[in-house]
C-alpha cells in the first residue's frame, strides 16, 4: 500500500508567497488532494477541472451545508468565520437555496447599470480627492478596499463614514488569523445594526428590498443574506480590482494597449481571474456519504474545497472532449452549477469602471515596486494583494470630468 502523503498546509506563510508551490503539490496527490486549512482542520481539495465541475453539479453527492464539520472543529479555529453555517443562500441545499438565491437575484436586478456606474464614478472621485494632492497612494488600502466599502455602503443605505470600519472587519474574518474571530463579530454586528435601522425606517436600498421582499425572509435570514452579500462582494471584489491595477501597471506594453483603446480593461479582468483569481480556495462542500471520487475516498464532515486558483494554473494541462480548452472556459473563477456567482456582471461593471476611471484622473501612474517584490496577505482562502505602492503627479480633483455620472 502507498503511504498517505503528508497533508498541504494551506495556512502557512508561504502559500501567501507562492501558492503555485503548493498547488503543485496537491496536484502530485491527483485530482484530489489533502490539505489542512488551519491547524488540525483537514479538507480534500480539487485540482482537476473535471472533478471540480462534477462537484459543483451534483447536489445528490454533496451537500453546502457545514453543521455536521462544525461539531468536529474547535470553536476559536481561525477559519470558522469563513465556513460556519448561517441561514443564507452560501450555505442552503435544494429548496431553501433557490428561495434564498432567489431574493439576491431580485435584489440586485433593481441595481441598474447606469445606477451602480454612477456610485463606482463617484467613489473613485472621492478617493483620488483623498490621496491625489500627495502624488502617492496604496491603490490596496487607498483605493481598492475604501472603494468597494463606498460602493456598497451607498448601495445599502449609510453614509461615507461607515466604510473604514467594514473594510477592517471584513480583512480580519478573510485572513483566518488570530483576528479571524473578532473580524466576524465587528462584521455581524456591522449588519446586525445596518437590518435593524432598515428595520425602523425602510429606504431605497438592498436591505430595505430585502426585507420587504415577497419570499418573507425573517430579520435573521435578511441579516445574514445581507452578511454573505457583503463578505462575497467587497472582499473578492476589492482584490479582484487591486490585482487588476498590479498587474495592468506592473506591465507597459500591456497597458498601453489597455489605455490606447486597442483592448478593453475586461481584457485584465479576464487575465487576473486566469492567473490570479482573488477567491483562491473556496466553494466549499461536503459529502452526504462516504465516497469514492476521482481516486479518493471522500469523509463526510471533511470539507471539500475547490481550488480555483489551481484550475486556472493548470488549465492548459487539461483536455477538454480530446482537445485544449477555449480560453473563457480556462478558469471557473465565478463557479459552476446551481451556486454559480449571480452578480457576475455587476462585479465586472465595478472593476472595469473603477480602473478606466482611476486611470483617467492619473494618467501617469507608476508602480513604486516590481510585480515581483509585492507582497500577499495570508489566509487559505483568497490571493490577495497587502499593498499597491504608486506614484504619479499630484492632481485636486475638484469637479468632475466630462463625460463622468454623477
Amino acid at each position: 500500500m502507498s503511504p498517505v502523503p503528508p497533508a498541504v498546509r494551506l495556512w502557512e506563510d508561504g502559500f501567501a508567497r507562492d501558492p503555485y508551490r503548493y498547488y503543485a503539490a496537491l496536484r502530485a496527490q491527483g485530482a484530489v488532494g489533502r490539505a489542512e486549512l488551519a491547524p488540525g482542520v483537514a479538507a480534500y481539495v480539487v485540482t482537476e477541472r473535471r472533478a471540480a465541475l462534477d462537484v459543483l453539479r451534483d447536489t445528490r453527492t454533496f451537500s453546502h451545508d457545514p453543521r455536521p464539520w462544525e461539531t468536529t472543529v474547535a470553536d476559536g479555529s481561525p477559519v470558522l468565520g469563513m465556513m460556519r453555517w448561517r441561514p443564507n443562500a452560501l450555505f442552503a441545499d435544494d429548496a431553501a437555496h433557490v428561495r434564498y438565491r432567489t431574493t439576491l437575484i431580485d435584489m440586485f436586478d433593481r441595481v441598474e447599470p447606469y445606477d451602480l456606474r454612477a456610485r463606482v464614478h463617484r467613489a473613485v472621485r472621492v478617493l483620488v480627492a483623498r490621496f491625489g494632492p500627495r502624488g502617492r497612494a496604496d491603490l490596496v488600502a487607498e483605493f481598492a478596499r475604501p472603494l468597494m466599502a463606498l460602493v456598497f455602503n451607498s448601495l445599502f443605505g449609510l453614509p461615507d463614514s461607515e466604510g473604514d470600519r467594514l473594510g477592517r472587519a471584513l480583512g480580519k474574518l478573510w485572513e483566518g488569523g488570530a483576528g479571524a474571530a473578532e473580524g466576524e463579530a465587528e462584521s455581524a454586528a456591522y449588519v446586525r445594526e445596518l437590518v435593524a435601522a432598515k428595520e425602523e425606517r425602510p429606504g431605497d436600498d438592498l436591505p430595505s428590498w430585502l426585507l420587504d421582499h415577497p419570499a418573507g425572509l425573517t430579520v435573521e435570514e435578511v441579516v445574514w443574506q445581507v452578511f454573505l452579500t457583503l463578505g462575497a462582494g467587497h472582499e473578492p471584489t476589492a482584490n479582484l480590482l487591486s490585482n487588476a491595477l498590479s498587474r495592468i501597471l506592473g506591465n507597459p506594453d500591456y497597458r498601453s494597449t489597455l489605455t490606447g483603446g486597442a483592448r478593453p480593461v475586461t481584457d485584465a479582468v479576464t487575465e487576473v481571474l486566469h492567473h490570479e483569481t482573488p477567491l483562491a480556495n473556496y466553494g466549499i462542500h461536503y459529502a452526504r456519504a462516504p465516497v469514492s471520487f476521482h481516486g479518493t475516498r471522500i469523509r463526510p464532515a471533511v470539507p471539500v474545497v475547490i481550488s480555483y486558483g489551481a484550475l486556472a494554473h493548470f488549465a492548459g494541462q487539461e483536455p477538454a472532449d480530446g482537445a485544449r480548452m477555449p480560453r473563457d472556459a480556462s478558469h471557473l473563477s465565478w463557479s459552476a452549477g446551481p451556486h454559480t456567482c449571480p452578480v457576475t456582471r455587476h462585479t465586472l461593471l465595478i472593476v472595469t469602471e473603477a480602473v478606466e476611471r482611476l486611470m483617467q484622473w492619473l494618467p501617469d501612474l507608476e508602480p513604486v515596486l516590481p510585480r515581483e517584490r509585492l507582497s500577499w496577505r495570508p489566509g487559505p482562502f483568497h490571493r490577495s494583494l497587502t499593498a499597491l505602492p504608486v506614484r504619479f503627479g499630484p492632481r485636486s480633483p475638484g469637479r468632475r470630468q466630462p463625460g463622468e455620472s454623477a
